[in-house]
């Protein structure tokens, strides 16, 4: 089922309010490394880079209050 051009504009809109970007490179190849990775763990890509950012900051990294649930 396609998007339409609202939708995708709202989840844009909603994106850009909610989140922060970082971008991140890696060396050639290793990308599709770590994505396979992820995917073997059951995860995506991006919710793999965030556990791992969790995990090694522990309590020192928090969460905004409109994101706990």
């Amino acid at each position: 089922m396609a998007l339409s051009e609202a939708r995708k504009r709202a989840n844009n809109k909603y994106i850009a309010k909610a989140y922060d970007q970082i971008i991140t490179r890696v060396y050639k190849g290793q990308k599709e490394q770590i994505q396979a990775f992820a995917e073997a763990q059951g995860m995506s890509l991006n919710g793999y880079i965030n556990k791992l950012i969790a995990d090694d900051m522990g309590e020192a990294l928090t969460i905004p209050k409109q994101q706990e649930n």
